[in-house]
């Protein structure tokens, strides 16, 4: 059991909305053949529920409820909620401000990060969030703290809106994201944070193959004492 447990990897991405962590981890996992596991849709995914129930964002009772209640489940691309395939449904924008406000509830995050290290648990995994290698895995064997300039991050958003055909005005955006920096840095539980032993990377200007291969570098130095992590 324990030759299992240390054989297990677990690469720890973290950082603000719009820095790329999402595309980063995918194509990470891809290449290291492990599970990726998006945090961030498991909140998304818990505040479209409260959206449809029309429960407040604020409702510490009622928010925490249904994250306990809230099966969630992840697979290559897609997730869902108690059976439903919500992946596009959660990708608006209300849905991710929804998420940045839900996520600063105590008895949420709880739940979420009970949820999140039982997968992690289970194999191989590439994490991304803004508290995995600080709360969710402390232990994880490399992490990366994934940045970007807030113009780069803005605009990366606003292409990733447009293609989906939301129209949102750019400036609007910008306040609404430097609002939710502001709020994932400052909130009492799990603040977003640099964890200590994480590798800083500032991806403005960056290819995203480029960002992934300086990831891999750091990923193979820490395995360089022979342990097997395919």
């Amino acid at each position: 059991m324990a030759d299992t447990q240390q054989k297990r990897v677990t690469v720890a991405i973290d950082g603000p909305a719009g820095s790329g962590k999402s595309t980063i981890a995918k194509r990470l996992a891809d290449r290291l053949g492990f599970t990726y596991i998006d945090t961030g849709a498991m909140y998304r995914a818990v505040a479209l529920w409260a959206m449809r129930q029309g429960v407040d964002f604020g409702d510490m009772h009622r928010t925490e409820q249904l994250a306990l209640a809230a099966e969630i489940d992840l697979a290559p691309g897609r997730i869902a909620l108690n059976g439903e395939d919500i992946t596009e449904a959660i990708r608006t924008q209300e849905a991710s401000n929804g998420a940045s406000k839900i996520s600063a509830v105590p008895g949420v995050r709880r739940a979420m990060v009970a949820k999140q290290r039982e997968l992690g648990e289970r194999t191989n995994a590439v994490m991304e969030g803004r508290d995995i290698g600080t709360v969710v895995f402390p232990q994880a064997q490399v992490k990366i703290f994934l940045d970007a300039a807030l113009a780069e991050r803005v605009r990366r958003r606003l292409v990733d809106l447009t293609a989906k055909g939301e129209q949102i005005d750019g400036e609007e955006l910008a306040a609404q994201m430097k609002e939710r920096d502001e709020r994932d840095s400052t909130r009492a539980d799990s603040p977003l944070s640099q964890a200590p032993d994480a590798v800083y990377l500032d991806s403005t200007g960056m290819a995203i193959e480029e960002v992934v291969e300086n990831i891999l570098k750091v990923v193979r130095a820490r395995m360089t004492n022979g342990r097997e992590y395919h």
